[in-house]
């Protein structure tokens, strides 16, 4: 009697209750949609194999689906043919490794284009929704992304009606009468825990939170580093969602008000998404919640929509990134391994956002550490996802490396620099097989480990947040221009002469620093379009006596705010932390406000034998520990 009452249950038929037949809806040859991410509607695609009766080459399209893809399996190949927009999975990916199935590339925000304008025209839709309300209307629920334009395309729309399935807002209902068969089973929606964090994934997280200023719009996805960044968001403010998808590590940012949609330009006040996945916290979360609303893709993903957000900051992740720029995300070498995506969307979106901001996050290696995700070139057989021309920030835990308005030389400099220090000479060896770079340049960069794992601080002076940084070979431009804004006077304070230029090949010596025995720190500004040197503070160490020279040099609209004393304060820190005896300076009688910041901080006048200076010294030995000076750590 059980069995016979599951089997009535598990019916397909038509609105008034009557049994149904599959082949009443697809024909042999046709062409099917299959639900979504979590909302796949096994229960359906099951019983479709149990009753194919005489169908074959039915060919199935889809994004990533969150499913054991059974329709993809090698017995299943005379009743399907696989097409996949987004691989995952591994009956899909290995049915595309082998030849069984397709991947058609396409952006995320064009795919329903392919279905309205019958590019693909769907002769039916699979998809999982709630029951219907009291007036009519079903829930897609946590998947609206293309199966929305896929409800509105197909001939025949067949849904699983699943209780379990939350009750989402936004543009995510369908009324009864669009459907034309349904099957009513009820099934768990699959659950992604939250990945453990590691180490590598904590420092990206780290450093990319720093290019998330309070009251910026993100867009984020899922996995260790999307949970990284959102752990360190944790202490901004006003932040906005808008996003291709949500997952658990959003929901205590909001429970919290740190994401509230208070500063957002477009959907004000909503946290908006096409689809979500995570675990059953997650869909309790957004089960009627008005707060969370969700769309289909080519209305979230639409660049010109995404662009309606000011300060609008999408982070991605890619499988590997050339010196010069260009992303590879869908595949390693020739083998395809997931898809566009919404990538592209929401990196041009961000470009074209009021101070938004575009960033590739990803470890500068791969699981085992043997192969740079930082290329001299791309893989052979690798696809540029997105492409050169539209990258702005390349984050990995070695630093940010900044890509705006560089030129490919810089560009190389810039992501050398945050390629993992094993790989990094071979970089610029490769680099200059294909680019020319001055033979003058020849450092690679060094790190101040003594900074923190993180290895920049946020400071408020003045009223202002400025980043103290290492300074690092790729800031030979910015400290030439450094340079150029000085006055006569400043650079007759800081270099005891009236210098009148700073070449190239000068500035490359100045910011190739082995930051292992000499010391290089600066004080930059940063917006969306780049950042700015502010202020640059330096020791030179003197092996015989174990000691340091310092010296400094502030931006004129910058003094009085702190700047030499917060890079004099560190400078002690680091040097008491490598061990030196001394901190030497030599400052000129008539620069006052020098002075006075070195005997703030403890330095003792001493003989000179020019008139015009004044000799300083620090015993460092007898330095107490100082306590952090920075408001926020990066």
């Amino acid at each position: 009697m059980e069995e016979i009452e599951k089997n009535l249950v598990m019916q397909l038929t038509d609105k008034s209750g009557t049994p149904v037949l599959w082949q009443d809806f697809i024909k042999s040859g046709n062409r099917i949609f299959i639900g979504s991410n979590a909302a796949v509607p096994n229960a359906l695609v099951d019983n479709l194999i149990d009753n194919s009766a005489h169908l074959h080459d039915i060919e199935t399209v889809h994004i990533l689906t969150f499913s054991d893809n059974v329709w993809a399996k090698p017995e299943h190949k005379d009743l399907f043919k696989v097409n996949s927009f987004f691989i995952g999975g591994k009956n899909v990916r290995e049915a595309i490794s082998e030849g069984r199935a397709d991947y058609t590339p396409c952006f995320i925000s064009e795919i329903p284009t392919l279905f309205k304008q019958n590019i693909l025209p769907l002769d039916a839709a699979l998809v999982m929704v709630s029951p219907p309300d009291e007036y009519g209307y079903c829930s897609l629920g946590v998947s609206v992304d293309v199966v929305a334009a896929a409800v509105k395309s197909a001939k025949y729309v067949i849904a699983q009606l699943n209780p379990l399935m939350p009750r989402t807002n936004g543009h995510s209902f369908i009324h009864v009468n669009q459907i034309h068969a349904w099957l009513e089973a009820e099934q768990k929606l699959p659950e992604i825990p939250d990945a453990v964090m590691d180490q590598v994934s904590e420092r990206i997280g780290q450093y990319t939170a720093t290019l998330v200023e309070n009251g910026a719009t993100i867009q984020v996805g899922i996995g260790k580093i999307p949970n990284a960044v959102l752990k360190y968001l944790a202490n901004h403010k006003d932040l906005g969602v808008h996003s291709e998808m949500i997952s658990d590590g959003i929901i205590d940012l909001m429970l919290s008000g740190v994401i509230n949609n208070r500063r957002k330009t477009f959907h004000k006040g909503k946290t908006v998404v096409t689809f979500c996945i995570g675990t059953q916290r997650l869909y309790d979360f957004v089960d009627k919640n008005q707060h969370v609303e969700f769309y289909p893709s080519e209305h979230i993903n639409s660049p010109v929509n995404i662009a309606k957000n000011d300060n609008m900051v999408a982070i991605n992740s890619a499988i590997e990134v050339d010196l010069t720029g260009q992303v590879v995300s869908d595949s390693i070498g020739y083998q395809f391994y997931s898809g566009i995506g919404g990538q592209v969307d929401f990196v041009r979106g961000a470009w074209l956002s009021k101070g938004g901001k575009p960033i590739i996050a990803l470890p500068s290696t791969t699981k085992d550490g043997e192969i740079s995700r930082i290329v001299a070139h791309i893989t052979e057989g690798g696809g540029v996802v997105t492409s050169r021309g539209h990258v702005a920030y390349v984050v990995t835990e070695y630093g940010i490396a900044d890509l705006v308005g560089k030129s490919i030389r810089e560009r190389a400099l810039e992501l050398i620099r945050i390629a993992h220090p094993k790989f990094r000479e071979s970089l610029l060896q490769e680099v200059r097989k294909h680019y020319w770079v001055p033979p003058y340049q020849d450092n690679t960069p060094t790190s101040v480990p003594e900074l923190g794992s993180v290895e920049l601080k946020k400071f408020t002076l003045g009223g202002e947040r400025f980043i103290l940084r290492p300074l690092f070979p790729s800031d030979e431009r910015r400290l030439q221009e450094f340079f150029y804004s000085h006055t006569k006077e400043t650079l007759m304070m800081r270099y005891n002469h009236h210098m009148t230029q700073m070449t190239r090949e000068s500035s490359c010596k100045l910011v190739s620093v082995n930051q292992h025995q000499d010391l290089a720190l600066c004080f930059t500004k940063r917006d969306h379009l780049g950042e700015v040197i502010q202020a640059v503070g330096r020791y030179y160490y003197i092996e015989a006596i174990n000691a340091a020279e310092v010296a400094f040099v502030i931006r004129e609209t910058q003094r009085s705010k702190g700047m030499a004393t917060t890079l004099l304060l560190q400078m002690i820190k680091i040097a008491k932390k490598r061990n030196l005896s001394k901190l030497l300076a030599c400052v000129r009688r008539d620069n006052a406000p020098m002075l006075k910041v070195f005997e703030n901080a403890g330095f003792v006048k001493g003989y000179s034998e020019d008139f015009d200076e004044i000799s300083l010294s620090l015993n460092i030995e007898e330095q107490p520990e100082e306590q952090e000076t920075d408001d926020e750590q990066g």
